[in-house]
């Protein structure tokens, strides 16, 4: 089994400032690689740059650099490379694919955040059997890092990553032959159904409260974007201020520690279902098409003149869904349910909050939900919560759940 482990890390002021020198090299020589494809394609002979083209050539760029780029290791400027290389591939997919293409584009300082070193020990050691109780790790052109490990590391570590994450440094450990940490048989099993009056309802109608973090810090959000928006905009990042810096650091801090919220959340949820349940399905979730904008509508009489199509209240659900964080709860979750054996059945999401789950019935209906909370079969009359009803239609289409009698 494959798994990855997050430590804070803990560098000196001179580490730090190695740190943020090894990001804007690696920043700087992953925009040079992508203004060479962009110049190759468009001269006239449209010649074809691809990763091993460009990997050729790092030899002679460190010999011609050796301060900016002979200093970090080649392995990680490789995969530097092949990162761009996978943005061109995604492109080219999307292109062939009819969707909107996304052509790759530069990356600024500030949006330049991760180093990946392939392989432990290529120009990155894990130190796995610390000395006086302190874990290190050392980076090439860095040194020794002081690392704040929380919980032991299971398996072998395959490849290690540097992150920047506001003001802080983290190290991501990505490990395989982890092995499984069964739990203990609980005979019970459960659909779950996503939602955004509540986070998610069981089908034995247990109710998790959508704790709406980013709602919650939205007026202080809203002040410190305020603050920022003050300043001139499309400034470049060795011309700002001390007081642009501090705004823009402080709209970043409320972000990450939503996004930290979140998470928390996302894992005690998450470790709760698993440990009450053998086998949990959920909805095979659209999100991206959930979240998408209406389409305008124009006005067969009027040229010029669109009608109305509820944009407003979309966006608003749109974020309500967004700050629910579904995508990420479902992909912890199946983290977890690998890690402890459990089963999890993902299954057509259409029509679960319209269906009657009685076996005698099944009717089908958009009427039969009158309300948010409200389940009401116009056919046998059949009444439960929505939610509920959801969850349980979710659990009979994996098998877990019997209908209703």
């Amino acid at each position: 089994m494959i798994r990855a482990y997050k430590f804070l890390l803990r560098p000196t002021k001179r580490q730090e400032a190695s740190l943020t020198q090894m990001l804007r090299d690696h920043c700087s020589l992953y925009n040079g690689a992508l203004q060479e494809r962009r110049d190759a394609y468009a001269h006239p002979s449209k010649t074809k740059i691809r990763y091993g083209d460009q990997s050729a050539q790092l030899k002679e760029i460190r010999a011609f650099d050796p301060e900016r780029q002979g200093r970090w290791s080649f392995s990680c400027q490789q995969a530097t490379l092949r990162r761009l290389d996978k943005a061109f591939q995604a492109f080219f997919r999307r292109v062939r694919a009819g969707q909107k293409p996304g052509y790759p584009r530069f990356r600024g300082v500030g949006r330049f955040d991760t180093v990946v070193f392939p392989k432990d020990g290529d120009g990155c050691r894990w130190d796995s059997t610390p000395q006086d109780a302190v874990t290190r790790v050392r980076f090439q052109g860095v040194g020794h890092v002081r690392v704040h490990q929380h919980r032991p590391v299971k398996g072998r570590v395959k490849m290690v990553s540097v992150k920047r994450e506001g003001g802080r440094w983290f190290l991501v450990l990505a490990c395989d032959q982890v092995p499984a940490q069964p739990l203990e048989p609980t005979g019970r099993v459960a659909g779950i159904d996503m939602g955004v009056a509540s986070f998610l309802t069981t089908s034995e109608g247990e109710h998790v409260d959508n704790p709406r973090f980013l709602a919650r810090s939205a007026h202080k959000l809203a002040l410190a974007q305020r603050n920022l928006s003050a300043f001139p905009q499309r400034v470049k990042a060795h011309k700002r201020t001390r007081k642009h810096r501090a705004a823009q650091a402080r709209v970043n801090s409320f972000h990450a520690k939503v996004r930290r919220q979140r998470l928390d959340h996302h894992h005690k949820v998450a470790l709760d279902l698993i440990r009450s349940f053998e086998a949990i399905a959920h909805e095979r979730l659209n999100i991206a098409g959930m979240t998408r904008k209406p389409a305008p509508k124009t006005d067969p009489e009027q040229r010029g003149v669109f009608l109305a199509n509820n944009a407003a209240a979309k966006a608003g659900l749109n974020k309500s869904i967004q700050d629910a964080g579904w995508g990420v709860f479902l992909g912890i979750l199946a983290h977890k349910a690998e890690s402890a054996g459990r089963e999890l059945i993902p299954v057509d999401a259409r029509n679960t909050s319209r269906t009657c789950p009685r076996q005698s019935c099944g009717h089908t209906s958009a009427n039969n939900r009158p309300a948010q909370e409200k389940f009401r079969c116009l056919q046998c009359g059949y009444t439960e919560h929505a939610d509920r009803v959801g969850a349980v239609n979710v659990g009979i289409r994996a098998g877990l759940v019997l209908p209703v009698l």
